[in-house]
């Protein structure tokens, strides 16, 4: 694992202060708009920017300046740091770590390129994805496929310690970004899909010694629950995970933790979401099967939960819960309120006080959502619709045109806040789908899945995505721009009243945050699924974004999963009007139910690994 070195001007680390504590540098170097050193721009996850250089009137004018080629051909999430004069990227699998001069157009100061065993990657739902690298204390924390946490030396990419989060041969992996919380970095687990039981997992900083684990299900020990751990003002009392499994179910019951961590330090919170419970056939495991499919509220020094908030009981669909929390204090329905906002899988999106974990408003984001009528605001639970409910009449039977589809109205591709206009911006899917559960048995390292998908744009519509502003008080949508494809990139937002995003097909696009107005886009060399940041340097104020194609709706190019299919038999296709063969069906069901929905993509762009940096011209 020994990485690239070349020689470094000691100006350009005079952030890298000797004997500086990772919370006190990051918290400081978090508050510098000029910087991106939280890999979702800030504690709150709000990827808000105050930098206002790029507005809405000069946007048409922003351009390339400068690219930089990965190397590596599968999905890139995540994206870049910003820690003084240089750029951290991380790759998919094999999981390489650039740090890029930004003095000099990306020239290459340090490569880390680990040692992983590529049998991990048959392993890895979804993707061989990875959604970056996270900075404290002078070093750069990165989260391997296989599990494997390592701290490097920033300045030169020397790896100072490393420890091993999950087994790979059990199908546990990881594709999520760390986060740095006071004297302790956090990761989560990937492998729902291979029944792995989901925790959450604190290191120390300065030796990668375990400080806490806390597990999604089990015991409450295991959990780490406590006497006032509570739901909804409630306690949750005693084993409150294990009475809601059958026997010892919850030991293979996913709720893994893949997704994105945000803090807020006055509360001392930390909150982030469970996935789905494993299997996907219901019918197997009846019962709440808590706590997977759940938001957290736990103190980051003990892992203890405060509160915690299950969204979708006995989950029927694959709505994993993991999509990021957005911290932010708005008014709700007339009262100035800390509040938490979730965009999630299910197709609501929930704002609660995120000191107590009351649910405030719980609205469908989606219009064409269709499983649960509502979400029942006195007891959380949703009323769920029996016709789109997998397993409520038996398994081996398949269920249509249930919405949204099991990518969810939102994956985890994370929404932006703006605090100017007190509105949302949210990157999401428009796909429904046919869902048969079919009985499966458990073997550790083998797909748990137990479930056959398609999926396809909603009757009567042919856009696979929408990119919108909502109302988080009123839960309501605001505007609505419709994608021919799912807005699989995570947002900014800024002060110069400009919303970015990225598409499938590779445009990076601006628009207007108060009407949605198309301002600007450019098509990158590759679909983009990364999250688009921004930064200064020299005074001058940069867009960055990796683009990639690939992650569950590209996984069809990503994993050579599918032929090329044209763009207008796919739309008769889903439309209704072409009859399937034997063969496309078989397609359609490939990538977990992806590959049929995006079969069109391929006509659009292509595999890639490349970093775009925008600015405006001189």
């Amino acid at each position: 694992m020994t990485p690239s070195r070349l020689w470094i001007a000691a100006p350009m680390f005079a952030l890298f202060a000797a004997g500086a504590s990772g919370n006190d540098e990051l918290s400081k170097l978090s508050k510098d708009p000029n910087q991106w050193v939280v890999p979702s721009g800030d504690y709150a996850n709000t990827r808000y920017s105050t930098l206002n250089q790029i507005t809405k009137d000069n946007v048409k004018n922003l351009r390339p300046l400068w690219t930089f080629s990965t190397g590596v051909l599968r999905g890139h999430e995540g994206g870049p740091l910003v820690i003084g004069d240089i750029m951290y990227i991380s790759t998919p699998f094999p999981n390489n770590v650039f740090a890029l001069d930004l003095n000099n157009n990306g020239r290459i100061l340090w490569k880390y390129e680990p040692k992983q065993d590529p049998t991990v990657i048959p392993v890895m739902c979804c993707d061989t994805v990875n959604r970056g690298v996270a900075y404290a204390d002078g070093k750069i924390f990165f989260n391997q496929a296989d599990t494997t946490l390592v701290a490097l030396d920033a300045k030169t990419g020397k790896e100072l310690w490393s420890v091993k989060n999950g087994d790979p041969k059990k199908a546990e992996t990881a594709t999520s970004a760390p986060l740095v919380v006071k004297d302790k970095v956090l990761v989560g687990i990937s492998g729902g899909e291979f029944g792995v039981q989901g925790h959450v997992t604190a290191y120390n900083i300065k030796d990668g010694s375990r400080a806490w684990r806390a597990y999604s299900e089990g015991p409450d020990d295991q959990i780490l629950f406590d006497a006032n751990t509570t739901e909804l003002g409630k306690p949750v009392g005693k084993d409150s995970s294990i009475k809601s499994w059958q026997g010892d179910q919850w030991k293979i019951g996913g709720g893994d933790t893949w997704g994105w961590i945000s803090y807020d330090p006055q509360l001392n919170l930390i909150y982030y979401g469970s996935g789905n419970p494993s299997t996907w056939n219901p019918v197997q495991r009846p019962g709440d099967n808590k706590w997977s499919m759940t938001i957290f509220a736990r103190n980051p020094d003990t892992g203890v939960a405060k509160w915690v908030y299950q969204m979708t009981p006995h989950d029927q669909w694959d709505y994993d819960g993991v999509n990021e929390m957005i911290l932010a204090d708005i008014n709700v329905k007339g009262q100035p309120t800390k509040a938490l906002v979730h965009f999630d899988r299910n197709g609501f999106a929930y704002t609660l006080n995120r000191e107590t974990g009351a649910l405030l408003v719980a609205e469908k984001f989606d219009p064409r959502v269709n499983w649960a009528s509502k979400i029942d605001m006195q007891t959380g639970r949703p009323q769920v619709v029996a016709q789109y409910a997998p397993g409520s009449q038996g398994e081996d039977r398949n269920y249509t045109d249930v919405c949204p589809a099991a990518l969810g109205s939102k994956d985890q591709q994370p929404a932006a806040f703006s605090p100017k206009t007190g509105l949302f911006y949210v990157p999401t899917n428009h796909v429904c789908m046919d869902y048969e559960p079919f009985k499966v048995s458990y073997t550790a390292g083998q797909p748990y899945v137990g479930a056959t998908l398609s999926m396809y744009p909603p009757k009567g519509e042919n856009n696979l995505g929408n990119f919108i502003a909502w109302d988080p008080s009123a839960g309501k949508i605001v505007w609505s721009d419709p994608e021919p494809f799912s807005v699989w990139s995570g947002a900014l937002a800024t002060a110069g009243d400009v919303v970015f995003y990225g598409t499938l097909e590779g445009y990076l696009k601006a628009v207007d945050m108060q009407t949605g107005k198309e301002l600007y886009k450019f098509k990158t060399p590759s679909g983009i699924i990364g999250n688009v940041n921004t930064f200064t340097h020299g005074g001058k104020q940069y867009i960055a974004v990796l683009s990639g194609v690939g992650g569950w709706a590209g996984i069809g190019m990503a994993a050579g999963l599918t032929q090329v299919a044209n763009a207008e038999d796919w739309h008769k296709a889903v439309s209704g009007t072409h009859q399937p063969t034997q063969e496309e069906k078989a397609i359609d069901t490939a990538g977990l139910g992806a590959v049929g929905a995006y079969k069109a993509l391929a006509n659009y762009t292509q595999l890639g690994g490349v970093l775009t940096v925008f600015g405006l011209p001189e």
